[in-house]
Parts: structure tokens; sequence; C-alpha cells
């Protein structure tokens, strides 16, 4: 299958309905200034072959997506210990609640809403103490196959405004389940959703999630990230790109969301404008025009 012109075309469908639906994370300062007309799309297969429309090759902020690869790097380090602290259940409320936290005794529901991530962090910060933003940096390097850098700017905002977060990481503090320093826990957790890149290289990055591992983790750890992303990975909107789009996906606020097709290829879409779940409602069309262009679909 040639998947340029398919690239192309859902461009060109989208393209009058650029900025027009949603809004940008204005919650986080320098996000807040992103064009909302920006719409990229990019994807690479099991193959070798890539292709990429519209902005793709602009790096963004990628925030929660960035949540994959810290899940990665502590699965490599931890294995099945990372689960003492960390549930695999999706959540059902939004990506940054303190309910069930309560409830729950500050053990987050699964790794890819806030507190999961912070769980994370804390897990990386234990293994790899002051030297884990540059063993983050060096696995996304290696994945890209090219430099990746922090958006230190972005971090600083999110650092800045990042009351609900601090509150999280606190309430897990209080409940035991945090080992190190919150502020230590929470640099890395806010570096690590500064991380700045673009489609081409989302998918790239992520192109081991459709290889089986590809020797970044084993296949029953690519498994279990798949089924996490397709579950858990668009927050309480899990079920309907479930139902809609049929492919583990995993979103972030700065509008980019990547998707998996196990086997045949990663795809990386980016539109800053979010829906009311903080999904990027433009992106979610783009995946929807893939899998019905391509009859692509774990299901």
């Amino acid at each position: 299958m040639d998947f340029q012109p398919i690239l192309d075309d859902i461009a060109a469908t989208l393209a009058a309905d650029r900025g027009l639906h949603g809004q940008v994370a204005s919650y986080i300062p320098a996000l807040a200034r992103i064009d909302a007309r920006h719409f990229g799309l990019a994807l690479t297969t099991t193959e070798g072959q890539s292709a990429v429309a519209g902005d793709g090759a602009l790096p963004f902020s990628i925030q929660s997506i960035s949540k994959v690869f810290t899940l990665t790097l502590a699965m490599q380090q931890l294995g099945e210990d990372l689960w003492a602290r960390i549930g695999r259940e999706p959540s059902g409320d939004p990506f940054n609640s303190l309910v069930q936290l309560e409830h729950e005794q500050g053990k987050p529901r699964n790794p890819f809403i806030n507190a999961g991530a912070i769980a994370v962090a804390d897990r990386l910060v234990s293994v790899f103490g002051h030297r884990a933003k540059a063993e983050l940096l060096a696995l996304m390097g290696g994945l890209a196959g090219e430099p990746i850098a922090f958006d230190e700017e972005v971090a600083a905002s999110e650092a800045q405004t990042g009351f609900r977060n601090l509150a999280l990481a606190n309430f897990m503090k209080s409940f035991g389940k945090l080992d190190n320093p919150v502020d230590a826990v929470l640099d890395l957790y806010f570096h690590q959703c500064a991380l700045r890149m673009s489609c081409v290289q989302l998918a790239r990055a992520a192109s081991y999630l459709c290889r089986d591992g590809a020797g970044i983790c084993t296949e029953r750890q690519t498994r279990r990230i798949n089924a996490l992303m397709l579950t858990c990975g668009t927050y309480d909107a899990a079920g309907e790109f479930a139902f809609r789009i049929g492919l583990p996906c995993k979103s972030g606020v700065g509008g980019g969301i990547v998707a998996v097709m196990p086997d045949r290829l990663t795809l990386a879409v980016w539109s800053p404008a979010l829906d009311a779940t903080g999904n990027s409602a433009l992106g979610m069309r783009a995946l929807e025009l893939f899998v019905a262009r391509t009859g692509l679909s774990v299901f």
C-alpha cells in the first residue's frame, strides 16, 4: 500500500477545518501561543516506507505522549516490579484528577494519567538519580535516530503553573507512594512533557511498538504497552477512540497523537486544538479517515 497519497488526501480533506474545532491548551502559557491552525501527520512502516504531509516535519511539545517512552524506560529497568505502585485499569476520569488517589490510597489507576506518569518518573529518579533526564534524552535520540531536546520554555511554563501536578505528587508522597523528593520527580516529569519532536520523529521513535519491541523491550512488554495505549492512552475518551478508530493510541495536550498498527506501522498526527477530553479534535478525525481509507485496525 502506498501511504503518501493517503496522507496527502487526509491533509487536503481537513485543510478547511484547521483551527476551527477545539481550543489550544491555554492553561500552559507556553502552549497557549501555538497557532491552532497547524496540522501534520507522518508514518513509518515495518517495511521501511515513510510518508509525511502538512506540518508533519514541524516540531511541537509532545506532552503526555512522552509517557509511552518513560514507561518503556521504566519497564526496561524494573520489569514486573514497576507495577507494585501503579495500576493498569482505565480511569474514567480526567487525566489530572485527584479523586481516585483518595479512594485508592495514592496508587494511580494507570501509567498514562498524570499521577501514574509521576509515579513512573519517581521510579526513574530512583534508578538513575540526577542522570534521569539525560537517560531519557539518550533513549529518545536513539529511537528517533537524531538528537532530541527539551523545550526549556515549556518545561519552565509547566513548572510555574503545574499546581495540580504538584498536588498529585504531594498526595502520593503523603501515602508513601513516592520515594524521592517531589521537586526532583516533577522536574523530570515536566521535562519529559516538554520533549520537542515532529510527527516524523515521533512515528520513527514509536516504531518499536509495531515491531515486537525491536530490541527496545520484549515482545511481551510491547503487547502490554500497546494494550495500555488502547485502554488508557487517550484518558476518559479511550472507549471512544477504540470504537471510532480501533488502534492503540497515546495523545498529549500539545495536540499530538501516536497510533500503532502492530506488525504494520506507526502513525503520528498533530493539531493543537483540543476537544473537551484533552485530545486533538482534528487529530482524531485524521485517524478516523486513515482507518477508513486503509482498513487497518486491531479489530
